[in-house]
């Protein structure tokens, strides 16, 4: 048995999984966490899994983070007690009834036992139900009925969550989308330069510089009540919604790893930046908005979650696709700046990338924000 197959069914037994793995698989998909496909016989039945290990480095409180994952799925499942499997996720459990476990050099600790989850001895683990005969997209491909189902899937996901208090969850990254603690951060690392790379970025620091009042924008509506926290997904690309292969019919939602309090706008924003624009997330040239997909996810998007957002969370929606767009442009430039530590890299330069196709597209939106917020308004029937 080779080393991976010898951990995945090791890992398995402890989640009270016994057979064995007939055929596993590497995903490479994802920029955080590492995952396989394994496919379980017990000799009456296949089982099919997602293993995945969590990043701790990132996710500084995994168990808490499980502790959301837990809350939510239960809340949607106690909602909709009879929904197919295949549209939810079931993440399996330990003896100790567990949705996770915890391995020093290889071997699991015991369900209680405190670890530091920046021990690079230290491995966090989770399995989950893989969904059959479905598919995600990587980016909509220019497609606007991909968008359009996806704006219902996180429409969907947003007004299933209504009712549930979005103060029980623990931010798993905490600031995660408090662009002014992100801009702080990142003129701080720009001020530190350990790495001297700053001189190769000057134009882009500038960019950032100089629209860092508008980034506070949101900050500023949350610190006058403006805004109402809501259970946010946070990570809102089209490769977190698993599709029926046959019709698009949206399934499921995926990681949920980063789900936390913030605003609609956030997860609104986020599919816009990365779904609704001409070139892909590393690539500065030919970077703009693409309207026809933005009014594609909205009409989507609106059709679940209209009825549940107030108008100040409709008006915050256009902004905060913006506000986003240059808070993760200076994530991906500050991670480059002290050595790509965060985000999963490809090749040296690819944060800076990264930085740069986010600014391109940021003032792309910039420019068209009066269009933006009209398609916002006309999907939504607001005035």
């Amino acid at each position: 048995m080779d080393e991976v197959k010898e951990k995945l069914t090791y890992i398995c037994s402890k989640f009270r999984i016994e057979g064995d793995i007939l055929v596993y698989r590497w995903i490479p998909a994802g920029h955080i966490n590492t995952a396989y496909y394994a496919a379980v016989y017990n000799g009456k039945e296949i089982y099919q899994l997602l293993i995945q290990r969590v990043n701790t480095y990132v996710f500084r409180d995994p168990v808490g983070m499980m502790h959301n994952i837990e809350l939510l799925t239960e809340h949607v499942r106690s909602k909709e007690p009879t929904m197919e499997k295949r549209r939810r996720l079931h993440f399996r459990h330990t003896a100790a009834r567990n949705n996770y476990i915890v391995l020093k050099d290889g071997v699991a600790m015991g369900p209680d036992e405190p670890f530091d989850p920046l021990d690079e001895s230290i491995e966090f683990w989770r399995v989950y139900n893989f969904i059959e005969y479905s598919t995600s997209f990587e980016t909509a491909e220019g497609n606007p009925e991909v968008l359009r189902m996806s704006g219902k899937a996180f429409g969907k996901f947003l007004r299933q969550l209504e009712d549930f208090e979005a103060g029980q969850l623990i931010e798993s990254i905490p600031h995660f989308h408090d662009t002014r603690y992100r801009l702080d951060n990142f003129f701080s690392v720009v001020e530190k330069d350990e790495l001297g790379r700053a001189a190769s970025c000057r134009e882009e620091i500038g960019l950032i510089e100089q629209y860092r009042d508008f980034g506070c924008t949101l900050c500023r509506q949350i610190d006058r009540g403006e805004l109402p926290l809501r259970v946010t997904h946070n990570d809102t690309k089209t490769n977190n919604i698993l599709f029926d292969k046959d019709n698009l019919d949206p399934l499921v939602i995926i990681d949920l790893d980063t789900c936390m309090p913030g605003l609609a706008c956030y997860d609104f924003g986020d599919t816009i930046r990365f779904a609704a624009c001409t070139a892909e997330e590393d690539q500065p040239d030919g970077m703009q908005l693409d309207l026809r997909l933005m009014r594609a996810y909205t009409e989507g998007y609106m059709s679940e979650a209209g009825c549940v957002l107030t108008d100040a969370e409709v008006k915050s929606l256009a902004t905060g696709a913006a506000v986003i767009t240059l808070e993760l442009a200076s994530r991906f430039l500050g991670d480059y700046l002290v050595g790509d530590k965060y985000f999963r890299i490809a090749y040296p330069e690819q944060n800076l990338q990264r930085a740069r196709a986010q600014l391109t597209l940021f003032t792309d939106m910039m420019k068209h924000m009066d269009e933006m917020q009209a398609i916002v308004r006309d999907c939504a029937g607001r005035e």
